[in-house]
């Protein structure tokens, strides 16, 4: 099974862009990048330093719901180029250990699917987890700071 790295979609960006709230109903924040280490949700790379930013808080999920954790993340702030789910592993995760964790159709943590997985890692753990039929999709989560990095769904 090959898996596919995806991004926060294009037309919910660029409404970021454009001002529209956040999960918390408060408008994104404008910073600029003061590190090469903020990591972009939509293109899956580092956010140049001293480039625009958007700060804000967001929830990938369809509803609200006890598992549907809402944080924070960076996006451009200017346009950028959704990344391409064929290109396989997102540059954001090469070099540090991300958070996995699974989730069903009703977007509920499948328990004992979380672990902390190695960039090398990171592709083979979620096609595993991908191929139990109660799973849905997987999240990547930073795993210092829980924060969404993107999500994992079965490519064909």
């Amino acid at each position: 099974m090959t898996t596919a790295f995806l991004p926060i979609p294009t037309t919910t960006v660029r409404a970021y862009r454009k001002g529209a709230p956040d999960a918390y109903g408060n408008p994104p924040e404008r910073a600029i990048c003061d590190s090469d280490t903020n990591p972009c949700r939509h293109c899956l790379d580092f956010i140049p330093k001293g480039a625009g930013m958007l700060i804000l808080a967001h929830s990938p999920f369809g509803a609200r719901q006890p598992y549907a954790e809402t944080g924070p993340v960076f996006l451009c702030a200017e346009d950028c180029a959704a990344f391409d789910p064929a290109r396989g592993t997102p540059p954001i995760f090469a070099d540090s250990p991300m958070l996995i964790r699974a989730y069903g159709t009703d977007e509920r943590i499948v328990y004992g699917s979380g672990a902390v997985v190695a960039a090398a890692d990171m592709a083979a753990e979620c096609a595993t987890r991908l191929a139990l039929a109660e799973v849905s999709f997987v999240h990547v989560r930073s795993s210092t700071n829980n924060c969404f990095q993107a999500r994992v769904e079965r490519s064909n």
